[in-house]
């Protein structure tokens, strides 16, 4: 009898022991899945430019023209005051500013490329971009335009200083109107190529 209950009790213990171990045992299946995240690309028709020469090597003048059925023409003229020569050819990147240095909201327009037809009074300013080359002493322009009519009760921010860049993020020519400019149409304005 004690040999029985001695094989009974090693037999309890056995099959607690194989019940024990598969109640506790647990099986987890882990999948890995690798995400990869595209920045995506904003592209800009305005500040297309080819260029190697650096905004640092140049001095700016607004030149303010003059306005017909509310749209104001007016250029920038830009001189390379120091030596060597570089070249450039495409659009200007404009950001404007207002009088405490705030970047105003503001939508450049290229022109010969815009689809609205709009041109310029000065026929450099409507052709196609050409390749510039520049030295000390020379001059290149770029001709823009903008509306200073309000439309409904928005207000049209006035621009104190425009910044004009060679490429996004770069250095920049910094250049004062006499008096600012009103640029209604939710900042919209329209640019020529250098010239």
């Amino acid at each position: 009898m004690r040999r029985l209950a001695t094989t009974v009790i090693v037999l309890a213990l056995a099959v607690g022991a194989f019940y024990a171990g598969r109640h506790f045992t647990s099986t987890t299946t882990t999948t890995s899945t690798t995400s990869t995240t595209v920045a995506p690309t904003t592209t800009t028709t305005s500040g297309n430019l080819a260029t190697d020469c650096s905004p640092r090597d140049f001095s700016g003048a607004f030149v303010q023209g003059q306005g017909a059925a509310g749209t104001i023409f007016a250029s920038v003229t830009l001189t390379k005051t120091t030596s060597g020569t570089c070249t450039m050819k495409g659009w200007p990147l404009l950001t404007l500013q207002d009088k405490l240095g705030a970047v105003l909201a503001s939508r450049a327009i290229d022109v010969p490329t815009n689809k609205d037809g709009f041109s310029f009074p000065t026929a450099a300013a409507d052709a196609m971009p050409a390749t510039l080359r520049l030295a000390q002493g020379s001059i290149t322009d770029f001709s823009l335009a903008y509306s200073d009519v309000p439309t409904g009760a928005t207000a049209c921010p006035n621009a104190g200083t425009l910044s004009v860049q060679f490429a996004p993020n770069g250095a920049a020519v910094t250049v004062t109107p006499s008096y600012p400019l009103q640029i209604c149409n939710n900042g919209q304005y329209w640019v020529s190529p250098f010239y």
